[in-house]
C-alpha cells in the first residue's frame, strides 16, 4: 500500500496553496504565456505535492482560464495567453485599448467594398436599404495573434474615399482626422456564440469554440449614426470590463457614452 504524502496527510501544501503559487509565478513572469508546463509527475515533485493535489490545482487554473490543456501528441498543459480587457465604459478603438494594455496591435484587411446597405445596416444607420455604404472586414491582432474578426459598415456619403485610405490602424482616429467624425455614443449588444468553421479558421481556433459577438451602433455628438459593426472576439483571449459610476440624481449606476445590452444564449 502506498504511503500518503505530507500533502495528503494535511501537513503539506494543499491544492489552494499550489494554485496561489502558480498564479504568483505567472504574475511575476516566471511562467510566460504559451509556456508548456512539465509532466505532472515532475511538476508535483518540483512543487512538493502529490499528483492528486496538483491535479486539483490545475483543474481550478484551467477553469479560471490561466492554463489550457491540449490533448494528443505534441499537446500538454500550457500557460494561457494574456487576456485583452475590453472596457465597455468608454468608446475607443481596438488598437488603442491593446496599446494601453501593453500589446502590439495589428490588423489585416480581408475586404473593403462600396455596396448597398441591406436591411440590418439600413435600420441601424437610419438610411435606405439601397443607399450606398462602405463595408469593411478586418482581422485584429494582439501580439501577432488573431484576437477578433470585425465587420464595420459606414454610410458612404459620410466617408467619401474611405476605401482608398490606409485601413489597418484605428478607424476612429482616421474618421476624426479625415472626416471630422467623433463617436459620442454607442449601443452594444453582446452574446456568446459558437465559432463556425470559417470563423474558426480565420481566428486560429477550433470550430465550436466560444466567441463574444458584439453588435454595435455608434453615433456622433449630434446623434447621427455613422457606424454599424459586428465584432467576434475570441472568448479565451477577452475579458469584458464595465465601470459604473453613481449619480447625484439617482442611486442607479450610470454609464457615460455607451449603452450595453447583455444577451444570454
Amino acid at each position: 500500500m502506498t504511503e500518503p504524502t505530507a500533502a495528503e496527510g494535511g501537513l503539506g501544501p494543499t491544492g489552494e496553496d499550489v494554485h496561489r503559487r502558480l498564479i504568483g509565478m505567472v504574475e511575476r513572469g516566471a511562467l510566460q504565456p504559451g509556456q508548456k508546463l512539465g509532466a505532472e509527475r515532475d511538476l508535483a515533485i518540483k512543487l512538493g505535492v502529490s499528483r492528486s493535489t496538483l491535479r486539483q490545482a490545475l483543474a481550478a487554473l484551467e477553469e479560471a482560464g490561466v492554463i489550457r490543456r491540449v490533448p494528443g501528441r505534441g499537446g500538454g498543459t500550457f500557460i494561457a495567453s494574456a487576456k485583452v480587457e475590453r472596457d465597455l465604459s468608454s468608446i475607443v478603438g481596438v488598437p488603442t485599448l491593446l496599446r494601453e494594455q501593453g500589446f502590439t496591435a495589428g490588423s489585416r484587411v480581408l475586404s473593403v467594398a462600396v455596396t448597398t446597405a441591406g436591411v440590418d445596416a439600413a435600420e441601424a444607420l437610419g438610411i435606405g436599404e439601397d443607399d450606398f455604404v462602405v463595408d469593411l472586414v478586418r482581422i485584429r491582432l494582439a501580439d501577432g495573434t488573431p484576437i477578433s474578426l470585425e465587420r464595420a459598415v459606414f454610410p458612404a456619403e459620410l466617408v467619401p474615399g474611405l476605401p482608398e485610405r490606409e485601413l489597418v490602424g484605428s478607424l476612429y482616429e482616421l474618421l476624426e482626422r479625415e472626416f471630422g467624425i467623433r463617436p459620442g455614443e454607442a449601443i452594444e449588444r453582446i452574446e456568446v456564440v459558437q465559432a463556425t468553421p470559417h470563423e474558426a479558421s480565420i481566428l486560429g481556433i477550433a470550430p465550436g469554440q466560444p466567441l463574444l459577438s458584439i453588435t454595435r451602433t455608434t453615433r456622433d455628438a449630434h446623434g447621427t449614426a455613422f457606424e454599424y459593426s459586428h465584432d467576434l472576439f475570441r472568448a479565451d483571449r477577452t475579458r469584458i470590463v464595465v465601470k459604473a459610476k453613481g449619480s447625484d440624481e439617482s442611486e442607479k449606476p450610470r454609464l457615460r457614452g455607451r449603452v450595453v445590452e447583455l444577451v444570454q444564449p
